[in-house]
This record gives C-alpha cells, structure tokens and sequence, in this order.
C-alpha cells in the first residue's frame, strides 16, 4: 500500500505487466489513465498518467505507470483516507479497467 501525505504532490504509481499472446508486451505507447475511489468503490472520474521510462523495471517484465498527485498538480488533490487505486490502459481493441491497490492519504 503506498501512503502520501495530503499537502505533498509527488507521484503515485502502479507496476503494469502485460503479455501478448502469452509473450511480454511494451505497453508504453499506449495512453494510461487513473482514478481513485473509496474502498469498494467504482472508478467514475479518470486522470492522465504516464509512464516512467520506455523499460521494464529492472529483472522484471513489468513497467511502471504513474500520475503525479496533489495540489498543483493535474491530478486530483485527495483528502484525508484510504482510496481503491485503478488503471485503465487504452489499446486496440481492448480497454482493460485494472484494480492495483489502495494509497493512503494522511
């Protein structure tokens, strides 16, 4: 679980491994996107995120994507609580909602 405190704006991210065809894909040419809800909820409002580089994370398969948080920032500024973290990664055909955890804002 990631935990922030509510005045810092800094990244929020999340380890995506995806495979095609039962093979390793690159999915940093596709577009990312984030949305924090209540724990149990469902993801209605949607924020731009990126990734950290075009390569795997070292001795892994998987890359990061993240959304910087906070206040300045593009994303949302959350309040005091625990949030459900999702991803939604835009492909061809397939657009994949992903639940990657929860982040704790103190």
């Amino acid at each position: 679980m990631q935990s922030i405190d509510r005045d810092s704006r800094e990244y929020v991210g999340a380890e995506v491994a995806v495979t095609v065809q039962g093979r390793p894909y690159d999915p940093t040419g596709d577009p990312v996107q984030f949305a924090f809800t209540a724990i149990g909820g469902r993801p209605v409002t949607w924020y731009d995120g990126g990734w950290d580089g075009n390569d795997p994370i070292p001795g892994t398969t998987a890359y990061r994507a993240q959304v910087l948080v906070g206040p300045g920032s593009d994303g949302p500024t959350l309040t005091k609580g625990k949030y459900a973290l999702y991803i939604r990664i835009t492909d061809s055909p397939e657009q994949p909602v992903i639940p990657v955890g929860q982040l704790t804002v103190t």
